[in-house]
């Protein structure tokens, strides 16, 4: 999402020949899918997508519960749990600060935020990854609240929902990061062997680890347009086979047509589309 800074938006002066005043910065921004100049409470009010060509702007986990479960039916589990520094990790600067820093600046302890809540009536168990802590990126505490999330909907019977957007598993922790990727996918294989509905949806970005684990692994895949889907991106895949790619490689719709996913749904029929399968499925 760019927001549209230049001098010439956010000085534009209006009033009365007596009185002028300037417009507010932050009330207008680009759609990056059309360039269409848009006002901001005119797209939160269509659950940010943008009405001249339908891009879907990313959301946080707040957002995105606000979009999707009943007006105050949300409860947080796990919302204490936040990552350390087990490697002592130091890229640029250390993970330590890194972690101290995302916090502060997003005023949340990881990348998912965990809970119970109910769609359309239907009580269920969430999962909802936030692009904004790290890129989203998987790490021990994102892995064990997702697992325990699991574990959660085992427990009580209610259908489980994983809303993933992620760069992939996290760097600055190793091979404990991917050690989610199994401790996910276990976990979801016994709420499959008990009979759990699992439903995944995937937004933009859903990539690495994540995609290779627990967000490839629902009943029932959904993904919202256009979202980018993969393992490796596709700069790399071009070079490492040196082949052009087809039009729309990795998004949604390529998938769809693959058979990768099982329905590409606008944002603002998801949380129909998602009680419907919930009836359908009995849970």
């Amino acid at each position: 999402m760019a927001e549209v800074t230049q001098r010439s938006w956010t000085d534009v002066e209006v009033g009365t020949p007596t009185g002028k005043k300037p417009v507010p910065e932050g009330l207008w921004l680009r759609c990056p899918g059309c360039g269409a100049i848009l006002f901001r409470r005119s797209l939160e009010n269509n659950q940010r997508v943008c009405p001249e060509c339908g891009h879907h702007f990313r959301l946080s986990a707040e957002e995105r519960v606000q979009l999707l479960v009943d007006p105050g039916s949300f409860v947080a589990i796990d919302e204490s749990m936040q990552s350390e520094d087990p490697l002592q990790f130091v890229d640029l600067k250390s993970y330590s600060d890194r972690l101290k820093a995302t916090r502060a600046k997003t005023g949340k302890n990881e990348a998912v935020q965990c809970g119970t809540g109910f769609i359309k009536g239907r009580k269920v168990v969430l999962a909802i990854m936030d692009f904004t802590f790290l890129g989203g990126s998987m790490g021990s505490v994102v892995g064990e609240k997702i697992a325990r999330a699991v574990e959660a909907a085992s427990s009580e019977d209610l259908p489980l929902i994983v809303v993933s957007a992620s760069g992939g598993a996290r760097m600055m922790e190793s091979g404990f990061s991917l050690m989610q990727m199994a401790k996910t996918s276990a976990a979801l294989a016994r709420f499959d062997e008990m009979g759990g509905l699992y439903i995944s949806v995937l937004t933009d970005p859903t990539t690495g680890g994540v995609t290779a684990s627990f967000a490839m692994l629902g009943d029932v895949i959904l993904a919202e347009p256009k979202a980018l889907i993969g393992f490796a991106g596709p700069r790399v895949i071009q070079q490492t086979i040196r082949q052009d790619l087809p039009d729309g490689f990795q998004r949604s719709e390529f998938l769809l047509s693959c058979g990768f996913v099982d329905r590409v749904v606008d944002r603002r029929d998801l949380r129909s589309e998602i009680s419907s399968l919930i009836d359908y499925a009995g849970k």
